[in-house]
């Protein structure tokens, strides 16, 4: 989904996209790696915990089964680039070597293996890329990109034709690999037959995010579908704009500097095991009691100056958690 930042003073600071998943049970079927649903094994809970610095998470899975089961765990991580609208450009490629991934299993440290994949849509490419000699995370190859403009239109019809190629929205000058940049941190894991294991993970997010933008009174009034997309993505409410409102009017005129962060989680990939999760504790950092957040998740309570958590029993995740989280720099650095 696109993200709106605008005004004339607003300054892009990041726009990777967010990253975190849930589990997911997973499969090498034909065309590369898939998430399948579980037969076998539930989720009795997760307990998960969201802030910019830090995602940890906690699972226990319980074998239901008679038997021993071994299989491939996925967690998934954004498609690359996010959107078509070419701004990722001029911004790079993120780091997932930054993400600083840890998993561990009852305790003890789990082996992870990274795989990436070249898709378009649900067209695995990536055998067919590689044969090519084409790398498939390209995303920030400037040269790889330079190769495909410098081909003249004989060279680039069979590619066009074969869907490879691609033109970026508002820059049509411009022939880019058409495949998305798919990556799955794996790992293989035996649930033993009648037994409950505990997962967990640990990372640091990448997140997304702008100075000034969106939610500026004078923005709203000018760019009422920005501030609609937030409502819808962030469930932003009257009550978190007449906050928003009243801190920006007790920094001057101009509401003083300030800025958001984007962090998303999906939730979705937990709804592959056996049944609903049975508990499910959701706690969300702002990181300092002056900053707004926002997020789509009924049921809220504070439980801290900066924590807000949320609690599900028989909890069956069909969308995924985007955050929104707002402060105001000092002016004085």
């Amino acid at each position: 989904m696109k993200k709106f930042v605008t005004t004339a003073a607003a300054a892009l600071l990041c726009i990777t996209p967010p990253l975190t998943a849930n589990d997911s049970e997973a499969e090498y079927a034909l065309g590369g790696l898939t998430l399948k649903q579980s037969e076998h094994i539930r989720m009795d809970s997760e307990d998960l915990y969201i802030s910019a610095k830090k995602v940890r998470v906690k699972y226990r899975f319980t074998n239901t089964s008679d038997k021993d089961v071994t299989t491939l765990i996925s967690f998934p991580l954004p498609a690359l680039p996010e959107n078509d609208d070419g701004d990722w450009l001029y911004q790079g490629p993120p780091d997932f070597d930054s993400l600083k991934f840890e998993t561990k299993i009852d305790g003890a440290p789990a082996p992870l293996t990274k795989v990436t994949r070249a898709m378009i849509g649900d067209r695995d490419v990536t055998a067919e890329v590689k044969a090519r000699g084409w790398p498939v995370n390209w995303l920030g190859e400037h040269d790889f990109i330079s190769d495909f403009n410098a081909m003249d239109d004989d060279q680039r019809r069979p590619l066009i034709e074969a869907g490879l190629l691609r033109t970026i929205t508002n820059y049509d000058w411009t022939f880019i690999p058409a495949w998305k940049v798919i990556r799955h941190i794996t790992r293989k894991q035996t649930f033993p037959a009648g037994k409950t294991v505990t997962v967990e993970h640990s990372y640091a997010p990448l997140t997304g995010g702008s100075v000034g933008g969106t939610l500026m009174k004078s923005v709203r009034k000018s760019y009422p579908e920005g501030i609609a997309e937030y409502r819808k993505r962030y469930c932003i409410d009257d009550y978190f704009l007449r906050g928003f409102d009243w801190r920006a009017a007790a920094r001057g005129e101009y509401g003083g500097a300030y800025g958001e962060t984007w962090i998303g989680y999906v939730l979705s990939s937990g709804a592959n095991w056996k049944g609903p999760i049975r508990e499910f504790r959701l706690v969300v950092d702002k990181g300092s009691a002056d900053r707004l957040v926002s997020f789509c998740m009924d049921g809220m309570k504070k439980i801290s100056p900066t924590q807000f958590e949320v609690r599900k029993t028989n909890f069956e995740p069909k969308d995924d958690l985007d955050i929104l989280i707002v402060e105001w720099f000092d002016p004085s650095g």
